[in-house]
């Protein structure tokens, strides 16, 4: 597993960056904002593991490029004025796939849960050397990098009513869902929609 490849950063920082500004939580330098786009980037960050698995992987998406925002754009209808302008670069470095990905986990705590399972399975055991800072786990035995992801709190929630909202998210989360529930194993959900 990938994991925290440097390889994969800038497609981390823009995809968050795209999400977080897709599906605001707040006025920018608010404590809202900081809070919705922290479970952004742990979402993504899930996603971009899992779709990149190895260091190989990420080394490939840092040459060949991921893609870009322009159908994500399109799809949220969030299409900037001038993609060309000086400051927009950053939407050439964001994943497609990572982005469904993570709205998916977002808007699925069941789903984002195997996601995050199978990141921390596949990760490999580190070397029994002392480290300045050990990975630090959660009561429950997961990594507290993925905490706000999995157990957010009253103000993570309040701060994500957009970034989690199912229907709101579900343009970006349907274009590759199928291909997260054939990777995790995990079968859609089927329950009927409240009229």
């Amino acid at each position: 597993m990938a994991g925290p490849s440097t390889a994969l950063s800038p497609v981390i920082a823009a995809s968050t960056h795209w999400l977080a500004r897709a599906y605001p939580g707040g006025d920018s330098n608010t404590v809202a904002h900081t809070l919705a786009e922290l479970q952004a980037r742990q979402a993504i960050t899930v996603a971009a593991w899992l779709r990149y698995p190895t260091e190989i992987d990420a080394a490939l998406v840092a040459i060949a490029g991921p893609g870009g925002s322009a159908i994500l754009d399109w799809k949220a209808g969030s299409e900037p004025d001038d993609e060309f302008a000086e400051g927009e670069g950053w939407r050439t470095w964001v994943d497609e796939v990572v982005v469904s990905w993570a709205a998916c986990l977002l808007a699925d705590p069941l789903l984002a849960r195997r996601g995050v399972d199978a990141v921390v399975a596949a990760m490999p055991m580190p070397d029994q050397r002392p480290r300045p800072h050990a990975r630090r786990t959660a009561t429950s035995g997961l990594p507290v990098e993925f905490r706000r992801l999995l157990q957010p709190d009253v103000r993570d929630r309040e701060a994500s009513a957009l970034l989690r909202h199912p229907d709101l998210l579900e343009p970006i989360a349907a274009m590759h869902r199928d291909a997260l529930l054939y990777l995790l194993d995990a079968e859609p959900d089927r329950t009927p929609l409240a009229a």
